[in-house]
């Protein structure tokens, strides 16, 4: 992706000036990726060796935390080497690839999300066809289309935005390569075919959000109806760390993107990429394993292996 700009490098905003603050910086993003990467490590690892979990449900659920990891490891480790070694740059062709795996992985995240909504609603809503509607072909079908269009879409938009003339500055105010922030740099009169993705992207999340949003109307109505309290249980333990996931995730995004400009600034930009990016991956292993009694077993099971292994 060839640029006219003289530009070969961005440079990121600093979250401190002083050296006591970037080692703190530094030593809270490790904190948060260390958690990261055990949480969802953990699922990952517990769903591959568990045989009980080889379904379409938990092959779902495996997912999002390859992904979640992907994610976090795009940002996080680039702006704590920065930190670490008082730097700020990053190199023209690393934040496009930063750029593009970002989109790709956030974006096959919220697909396979709406994904495990219909797979709650088929498991819920219709039981005694689940085998046949949510086959593991049929999964393995659902999964690829989730990652496959992610990709193509997060190639559209990095090679759009990468095509654009700069003309504005180098300096981007966040601590990672993002869509909005690198557009600000770019010619005002030659961004409008990106503006046109990005709304065709924003629709494709709404009818997403609408999707889930459908399926959970009609899995409360039937889990409303269910006589036995154990089964209404069941239920509500599968679709509340789904939802929490999503509610997550969606909230963070949207305040992240839908902001007012008024309240706009360098410094809130900063938290709410945090809030938005670092928080849902951390988060999101801790929700999954709370209410999931198969999982949790599972994870003790992981757990008690490893410490007989150190032993």
């Amino acid at each position: 992706m060839s640029n006219s700009s003289s530009f070969n490098e961005f440079l990121f905003l600093a979250f401190a000036d002083t050296r006591e603050l970037q080692l703190l910086h530094f030593l809270l993003f490790l904190g948060i990726y260390l958690a990261a990467l055990l949480g969802n490590g953990l699922i990952i690892t517990a769903v591959a060796c568990d045989h009980h979990l080889h379904t379409p449900m938990y092959v779902l659920l495996l997912n999002p935390s390859v992904l979640d990891l992907g994610s976090i490891s795009t940002t996080v480790p680039k702006s704590m080497a920065n930190s670490l070694w008082d730097s700020r740059a990053i190199s023209y062709s690393g934040c496009a690839a930063q750029l593009f795996f970002f989109f790709f992985l956030c974006s096959a995240e919220y697909y396979l999300l709406t994904v495990m909504a219909y797979d709650h609603f088929v498991a819920i809503c219709k039981p005694l066809h689940y085998g046949t509607i949510m086959g593991s072909r049929v999964c393995v079908k659902m999964v690829a289309a989730a990652w496959g269009s992610a990709f193509l879409h997060a190639l559209l938009h990095t090679g759009n935005t990468f095509s654009i003339p700069l003309c504005q500055s180098n300096v981007v105010d966040q601590f990672f390569c993002e869509i909005p922030q690198i557009l600000k740099l770019f010619c005002s009169d030659s961004y409008l075919r990106e503006v046109g993705l990005s709304a065709t992207s924003l629709f494709l999340g709404f009818v997403c959000f609408i999707f889930i949003v459908l399926s959970y109307v009609q899995i409360f109505t039937v889990m409303l109806r269910m006589p036995s309290e154990q089964g209404q249980h069941k239920a509500f333990s599968m679709c509340l760390p789904h939802l929490a996931v999503v509610f997550l995730f969606v909230a963070t995004g949207l305040f992240a993107y839908l902001k007012p400009p008024s309240i706009s600034s360098p410094s809130l930009n900063l938290v709410v990429a945090v809030l938005y990016s670092m928080v849902p991956p951390a988060m999101n292993p801790l929700i999954y394993s709370t209410r999931n009694k198969e999982l949790k077993e599972a994870l003790k099971k992981l757990i008690q292996l490893l410490l007989v292994q150190q032993q």
